[in-house]
């Protein structure tokens, strides 16, 4: 089943950063644009880092650490403010990126397993084209039940099982997909569920559809 892409999603206004760009300058563009990160581009667009709040809190806690900053020090105890850093030394690199042509599950993948909240997206050279959120990513559980129920019917029953739209009843509820009807294997109704739920807005497939052939089920159904 083909899925909803990332360049569907993302968004292609991005506030970045260049390496040289100040401590001081990114804490700024985070609270003014109400962001939790930014990508840092070199001079051919290209991704080099991402900064984030934690990189910029880390940093300013391992100063503390270091100079031994802290509210109830030495008032005449002079320590670095954080404003000569740059966005290069405190930036997370290598950057967590995905290509526009990714499916949404891939980015989401991406996400958990980098554990970041965005993921700058690039184009073949690796040149910054937009940047995709998680919340971007829910909008896709936010999709109506008519489209969900018409892409089941359309894409799965009839266009990818070649069967008639109405030899299966679809409710789609909230995102939760109810079928009902009769197939003529059991191997079918696995294929009907399993196909059902990798669409994007599923959030369940309850199955009581029933066969008049109890066939094996396939180990991989799709």
């Amino acid at each position: 089943m083909k899925h909803i892409e990332v360049g569907d999603l993302m968004t292609d206004e991005v506030v970045s950063v260049v390496p040289l760009t100040s401590f001081k300058e990114v804490a700024k563009l985070l609270a003014q644009h109400d962001i939790s990160g930014l990508p840092v581009l070199d001079d051919e667009d290209r991704v080099v880092g991402v900064v984030s709040e934690s990189d910029l809190v880390n940093r300013q806690a391992a100063r503390h650490l270091v100079t031994g900053d802290a509210p109830d020090a030495d008032a005449t105890t002079t320590a670095p403010s954080g404003a000569e850093f740059t966005a290069a030394e405190v930036m997370s690199t290598p950057a967590v990126t995905v290509h526009a042509q990714e499916s949404a599950p891939e980015a989401a993948r991406l996400m958990m397993r980098g554990g970041v909240e965005r993921l700058p997206v690039v184009d073949d050279e690796d040149r910054l084209v937009g940047i995709v959120t998680r919340r971007d990513l829910l909008r896709l559980f936010l999709r109506p039940d008519a489209e969900i129920r018409r892409r089941i019917v359309e894409h799965v029953l009839v266009g990818t099982m070649g069967l008639r739209a109405d030899v299966v009843t679809v409710h789609v509820v909230d995102g939760v997909v109810t079928l009902e009807g009769r197939l003529k294997s059991r191997s079918q109704i696995a294929i009907l569920t399993c196909l059902a739920e990798q669409l994007d807005g599923v959030v369940a497939v309850v199955s009581h559809v029933t066969a008049h052939v109890d066939d094996p089920v396939p180990t991989s159904p799709q």
